[in-house]
């Protein structure tokens, strides 16, 4: 297992770390009944955060930040020396953490994305893992939470009886929620992003070999031109002339310190 700590990448704090030491503290906290935030950053992650200071400020409050894409991971070895070998992609965490959830008897609550979607994916992951139990399934309701809504929300969560909690709200909609109800819960919150789409058959994964190389976004922008042009089109090249000047010492790069406050407001 590799777990570093974290290094700063354009600001945002992302660990040095593997699969199975991220599927570790995931079920460590689920079993040790205590507040955790997971979320796996690839490109537009980061930018999210170098774009949005606090944003940044919430991502860098987070227990654990992976590398979810190759450009990620990437940085971390140069910048930093980390040596990782390999990303800590979201989809594949995913399955790693429901693994040991099923392993170890501990309920999955799955948050966000459509009823369609959770509609597929349930059915998906029990026949990947018949030993999985499902606390809870909850819809999005793609809208702003309302006053105190918050609470009402943890409070079904906990008489669920879950213990680890899949968001899949899209970045950063499901950062900002697992920030704000990370206080709320005694147990990990997972960011996992396409990860629902993914394992519920609703989007195709691009050959190894192009994510080996990093090319996932290429892939994912021949998918949805539309929706992903801006997404990769502008943001790719703002973070390698980032990177550069971070590496070259053009730009300090200084993270801002964890975020305390809880958000205004966020999506549900």
């Amino acid at each position: 297992m590799i777990s570093e700590g974290k290094r700063n990448v354009l600001g945002v704090l992302v660990d040095v770390i593997d699969y199975d030491a991220a599927a570790t503290e995931v079920i460590s906290a689920a079993r040790e009944r205590r507040p955790f935030a997971l979320t796996a950053l690839a490109v537009h992650g980061v930018m999210t955060g170098v774009l949005d200071p606090p944003h940044n400020a919430r991502l860098n409050s987070f227990d654990v930040v992976t590398p979810d894409g190759q450009p990620v991971r990437w940085a971390l070895n140069l910048l930093h020396g980390a040596g990782l070998a390999d990303r800590v992609y979201g989809p594949t965490l995913t399955l790693r953490v429901l693994s040991r959830a099923a392993d170890a008897g501990l309920p999955v609550y799955l948050y966000g994305s459509t009823e369609a979607t959770l509609a597929r994916l349930v059915p998906a992951l029990e026949q990947r893992f018949p030993a999985l139990k499902f606390a809870g399934v909850e819809p999005s309701k793609f809208r702003q939470v309302r006053p105190h809504e918050e609470n009402e929300i943890a409070d079904r969560i906990r008489a669920s009886g879950a213990r680890v909690v899949l968001v899949g709200l899209g970045c950063p909609r499901q950062e900002v929620f697992a920030y704000a109800m990370r206080p709320l819960l005694d147990m990990p919150l997972l960011a996992v992003g396409a990860a629902f789409d993914y394992h519920a058959g609703l989007l195709r994964k691009p050959p190894e070999w192009m994510q080996r190389a990093g090319l996932e976004w290429l892939w994912r922008l021949g998918l949805e031109p539309r929706r992903l042009w801006q997404r990769y089109l502008v943001l790719n090249p703002a973070y390698l002339a980032r990177l550069a000047a971070q590496k070259t010492k053009l730009w300090r790069a200084t993270p801002p310190p964890p975020a305390t406050e809880l958000p205004p407001t966020f999506s549900v």
